[in-house]
């Protein structure tokens, strides 16, 4: 009796073809955490949370100590800080998976960028403790140090982000419909936060060393809004364009989604920037 042999016949059973580990399962462009986290998105994720826990900590302890919630010496700045440093932080690691740019590039500016985020919140909570005021104080060597560091962070922020914002717009971003757009328009967005946060240390140091230190502290209010608005445009887009990929709704209709709120979003940093011109004072 003939034994019954394989529809391939028996050499090709043998073959290397046959043999051969099996290839490793596609991955959909832009990857959603947590599969294909990699080490400097885990860290920046990692240390996001810890500045967050650290804004929620000194909420706690302004409820209990109580002071003043507005001014240079304070327990919002500490809150603020952690609070926007940490969304900021796993937003720009989350966002940035989407650029077309050098694993390697991506790996050193994220872990520069963690780095720089925990450096900044740990002098203003210092500072907060001490309590004197975290910027633009000049009172002491040991202030003049603190101030001074932060103004270097805050310049490595600024250098940081922009090549990430060149990134995104040397090479579409890829991602579900209505990300590329949402990825630039957040970076763009940011830009303007960060220039108006070194406007306002810029003034400050100039009002600080011409001996005008009570100026200084109250020359930053008119750009505090347009700082904390635009600061966040790249968390806000992305997540909404990422949100609606869940969705069953068409993709044109997802862009003018994106679209859309993209417009609002521009028109909100408009205001902000429009109120800024009015209320500031030479």
């Amino acid at each position: 009796m003939e034994t019954e042999k394989s529809p391939r016949g028996s050499d090709e059973a043998a073959s290397p073809a046959v043999l051969a580990p099996p290839t490793a399962p596609h991955r959909p462009p832009g990857p959603v955490w947590p599969a294909g986290t990699r080490p400097a998105e885990r860290l920046c994720r990692v240390v996001g949370i810890l500045l967050i826990l650290s804004g929620l900590v000194h909420l706690v302890v302004f409820s209990v100590d109580g002071g003043p919630w507005f001014g240079p010496v304070s327990w919002r700045k500490p809150v603020t800080f952690g609070l926007s440093f940490g969304a900021t932080l796993i937003a720009v690691s989350w966002v940035t998976s989407y650029l077309r740019m050098g694993a390697r590039l991506r790996t050193v500016l994220l872990a520069v960028f963690a780095a720089d985020c925990a450096v900044e919140v740990a002098g203003i909570t210092l500072q907060a403790w001490r309590r004197v005021p975290s910027h633009l104080d000049m009172e002491t060597p040991f202030d003049t140090a603190v101030s001074m560091t932060l103004a270097v962070g805050g310049g490595v922020l600024v250098v940081v982000l922009t090549l990430f914002a060149v990134a995104s717009f040397r090479h579409r971003p890829v991602g579900p419909t209505g990300m590329a757009l949402a990825v630039r328009s957040g970076f763009a967005i940011l830009l303007v936060g960060l220039a108006s946060g070194a406007a306002m240390i810029a003034r400050g140091v100039v009002l600080t060393r011409t001996g005008h230190q009570e100026a200084a502290y109250h020359s930053t209010a008119p750009l505090k809004p347009l700082h904390g608005v635009s600061l966040h445009a790249v968390l806000v887009l992305p997540a909404l364009a990422w949100l609606l990929s869940r969705t069953s709704w068409s993709e044109p209709a997802r862009e003018r989604t994106v679209a859309a709120a993209t417009g609002c979003y521009v028109f909100a940093v408009l205001s902000a920037g429009a109120w800024a011109a009015l209320t500031y004072r030479t």
